[in-house]
């Protein structure tokens, strides 16, 4: 498997403009936050089979991206989640990216979906997959 993208772009209607990469941060610890208390509901540890991951930081990647490791090694390896912008049609356009590694897992593809359409409803944004389809979760004019 080589390297894959899948792109959060920020658009008219989103909830935020763009998203600083601890903001993103604090959306995963929202997430980790309202899976364990749905384990805690359900009486077991959901949170640990929602988010099989454990968050780090590198110098180099210092407000620009983190990585997420597995717990597991056998079953998820790494996604790596960034922030950026680019310029189209003279406007600056900015975007979350989620990553994944060549030695990256189906489970942390399969995770990597579920976060990125996690973030996009939350955000509001247009979400662009890995497999090039493209969900909007912005409101729409009918």
């Amino acid at each position: 498997m080589k390297l894959q993208s899948a792109y959060i772009y920020f658009v008219e209607g989103s909830t935020a403009a763009q998203a600083s990469i601890d903001d993103v941060k604090a959306k995963f610890t929202r997430y980790i936050d309202m899976t364990s208390k749905t384990g805690q509901q359900l009486g077991w540890s959901y949170a640990d089979a929602a988010f099989p991951y454990i968050l780090e930081e590198h110098p180099e990647g210092k407000d620009s991206w983190f990585l997420l490791k597995g717990k597991d090694p056998n079953m998820y390896k790494a996604i790596v989640v960034g922030v950026g912008s680019t310029e189209e049609n003279g406007k600056e356009k900015h975007y979350i990216q989620i990553s994944l590694p060549q030695t990256a897992t189906h489970g942390d593809k399969n995770k990597a979906n579920e976060y990125c359409r996690y973030l996009a409803r939350d955000f509001k944004a247009e979400l662009h997959l890995f497999n090039k389809r493209i969900q909007y979760f912005q409101p729409r004019k009918p």
